[in-house]
């Protein structure tokens, strides 16, 4: 059974409730992940799905460990999303994938998949701002040069964070 991308949001949704900052984070790093995707491949049903659940572990891990730190959030998260998707019987060797990218999409420890690098890239491009708010134009193309994988996150990060009318 193919599971929509429509149905994805909604099961996130609920599991969110009300907390919009959340919400809107996540279609944000949907936005620029299905942006990459559509330039640098992968396959895409794995970067919608790890894109819309990569920070699905959020609340529970406020609740079990009193913080949202990243490194809670990739115990607490593969779990959330498994259930779901499984609900909708995803392939397994689909559901280790998409759980694998939520379980180090902090960290980036033991994966290296064209999918990956487009969640890690999507979700800098949204945090970016919050993190380096103040780092002056050539502070952040260190920290870009450094920190994305892709080709067209680069691009992205460029035009949005040093206005960047090449790209």
């Amino acid at each position: 059974m193919t599971v929509s991308r429509d149905i994805l949001i909604k099961e996130m949704e609920k599991v969110f409730g009300t907390d919009q900052k959340r919400i809107n984070h996540t279609l944000t790093v949907l936005n620029y992940a299905e942006q990459i995707q559509s330039a640098e491949g992968g396959d895409p049903f794995i970067v919608t799905a790890a894109a819309i659940f990569h920070d699905i572990g959020i609340h529970q891990a406020e609740q079990k460990y009193g913080s949202s730190a990243g490194k809670y959030q990739e115990i607490e998260g593969p779990p959330i999303a498994e259930k779901i998707l499984k609900n909708y019987s995803v392939d397994d060797n689909i559901l280790e994938h998409i759980c694998k990218i939520i379980a180090n999409h902090h960290s980036a420890r033991d994966i290296d998949t064209a999918e990956f690098s487009i969640i890690w890239d999507a979700d800098w491009l949204v945090n970016i701002p919050e993190l380096f708010a103040d780092d002056d134009k050539k502070q952040l193309r260190k920290i870009i040069g450094k920190i994305f994988k892709t080709g067209k996150g680069r691009q992205i990060a460029e035009k949005l964070f040093l206005n960047d009318k090449t790209v």
